[in-house]
């Protein structure tokens, strides 16, 4: 049996077989909804406070939760997920109730809770985590060892969710301000965790506990552990807001490849914020770690598996041979540190936010140092890979993503939206200003339709439909005759008009504006249109009407 799987196919194959009928469960309802009992407080400030203990792959711990009070209510839900539980909380000292219904835990507070007030609680929970089955897409915990039979240890839980190994507020639409994290591990095994390190202390009992600290916002599934015998070194880039840290993590058999695979880094960050803006998370550096999966865009923490090879794991998904050009994971993933940790979906059926900008950023970093023509080809290479089998938006309020289709087809879709607007530096424009305008904030959909067709001055509404909510491709139909060009839309959603470029007879490219209904024009000859490629749709040429 084959090894190595493209990440389509792997991903793709996993959806599809999800794309059968799926009966929502309470669970899924708790975990994917503002609950009234998520509604009333803000999430300020997380202390994860975890021992991590691979001789038996179980955690114990505790999390400190800092919060605000909006409006007055007794009871408080925190999410946990079996076979995980909790043991204690306290408020204050004092020693609360609290019940289990499914993957979620109601705390009843003593203490009276008044508006606009701040208030903390404190969870002590342990047991032993879900162990990731195929990381990152059925996460977990993935418990590993390096060549030495030292365990090689880390987290990944997008979609499935933090809550799987420490409790939380697990729903995307409210993020901490800022967030502590100490991981106590067995010597001589190091802790790699998001943000700055602030030390190391040595216990008595052989183990250390590295303490982190995250300066910014950040979304839960991004997170992370990762323990190994590593070996750092760190470099540092002048970025567009001024010296930005970096770090590098890498077990030590692997150090040599790792060296040199990972000056990838600092032409990725540069090409990103040329099209993005400033890399987002300053404050807080910008890691790469290796894993012993494939990667995940943990932020400030990005992690690293692909066998130190250009491509995806050696291959080029565009088939083009630009994609040979570059490490898929490290630059995919750190594409995320714009989509997905600075600009964040607020639910799980918003996921394309995350997927579909990232897998344009490859595009857009090809095109930076190999040109646009090339750019072009990695997305239109990319097409091969697309299913059109359900739609790419979800399920809202069940944490329930739609079609694996927002990577290729949603990177597209927005290579079709470049083409519309049809002026690069406005589009470049509207991607970084996208990143400022949204700057550390969880969005909707909707939020990021507007923003884009209100800064191109064009009414996408109908383009995103038919890309995000249909799983047709638009097909071009014309037909010539008698010097007349004929042509319309058809397999689109209602209302469905959007321009295309094609080649005139002069060689010049012009800008023709179909809809459902027939419309013409005059040509002089009778050969085939000649359409922008960049447009993902479909021409066909249909037999004269006489």
């Amino acid at each position: 049996m084959k090894v190595l799987y493209t990440f389509a196919l792997v991903f793709l194959l996993q959806l599809a077989a999800s794309a059968q009928t799926y009966i929502f469960t309470h669970d899924d309802t708790l975990r994917g909804s503002i609950t009234k009992e998520r509604a009333w407080w803000d999430l300020q400030f997380y202390h994860l406070n975890v021992r991590v203990q691979p001789q038996d792959s179980t955690l114990n711990g505790s999390v400190t939760v800092r919060y605000k009070v909006l409006q007055p209510y007794q009871t408080l839900q925190i999410d946990l997920q079996r076979p995980m539980n909790i043991s204690r909380v306290t408020q204050d000292g004092q020693t609360l109730s609290f019940r289990r219904d499914g993957n979620a835990f109601f705390i009843d507070l003593v203490k009276k809770q008044e508006a606009q007030k701040q208030e903390s609680l404190v969870i002590e929970y342990s047991g032993r985590p879900h162990v990731a089955k195929r990381a990152p897409w059925d996460g977990g915990f993935s418990w590993k060892k390096d060549k030495d039979g030292l365990p090689f240890v880390a987290t990944s839980c997008q979609g499935l969710g933090a809550s799987v190994w420490w409790p939380c507020k697990d729903h995307m639409y409210d993020e901490p301000d800022s967030m502590r994290i100490s991981v106590t591990v067995p010597k001589p095994l190091m802790d790699v965790s998001n943000g700055r390190l602030r030390s190391i202390t040595e216990n008595p009992d052989g183990t250390r506990t590295f303490d982190w600290y995250v300066q910014n916002p950040i979304n839960n599934y991004g997170v992370n552990v990762n323990i190994g015998n590593y070996v750092a070194w760190t470099d540092t880039l002048n970025g567009e807001k001024g010296t930005l840290d970096l770090s590098f993590y890498a077990l030590a058999e692997n150090l040599d490849k790792a060296k040199t695979q990972f000056q990838q880094t600092k032409p990725m960050l540069r090409a990103f914020e040329h099209w993005f803006g400033p890399y987002p998370f300053y404050e807080d550096s910008y890691k790469l770690v290796e894993v012993p999966y494939l990667g995940m865009e943990h932020q400030s923490s990005v992690t690293y598996g692909n066998g130190y090879k250009n491509g995806y794991l050696g291959r080029d998904l565009s088939a083009t041979g630009w994609g040979l050009k570059w490490d898929f994971i490290i630059i995919h993933e750190s594409g995320h540190e714009w989509y997905a940790n600075n600009i964040t979906y607020k639910d799980q059926a918003d996921m394309w936010i995350h997927e579909s900008f990232t897998n344009y950023s490859e595009n857009l970093y090809t095109e930076y140092y190999y040109g646009k023509e090339a750019g072009s080809d990695y997305v239109i290479g990319c097409r091969k890979l697309i299913r059109n089998d359900k739609p790419i938006i979800g399920t809202y309020n069940v944490n329930r993503s739609g079609s694996g289709d927002m990577y290729y087809k949603g990177g597209n879709m927005l290579h079709t939206i470049r083409q519309i607007i049809n002026n690069d530096e406005k589009w470049r424009g509207i991607l970084r200003g996208m990143n400022k305008t949204f700057y550390h904030q969880t969005v909707t959909t909707q939020q990021i339709e507007d923003y884009i067709s209100n800064e191109a001055g064009i009414n996408l509404s109908k383009v995103f439909d038919q890309y995000l909510r249909d799983i047709r491709i638009p097909v071009l139909e014309y037909r010539i005759e008698k010097k007349k060009l004929s042509y319309r839309w058809n397999n689109v959603v209602e209302g469905f008009d959007m321009p295309v470029k094609y080649k005139a007879e002069n060689g010049e490219w012009k800008t023709l504006k179909p809809t459902t209904e027939w419309k013409s024009i005059k040509v002089k000859k009778s050969s085939a249109l000649d359409v922008d490629r960049g447009f993902y749709i479909e021409v066909k040429k249909l037999a004269s009407a006489s």
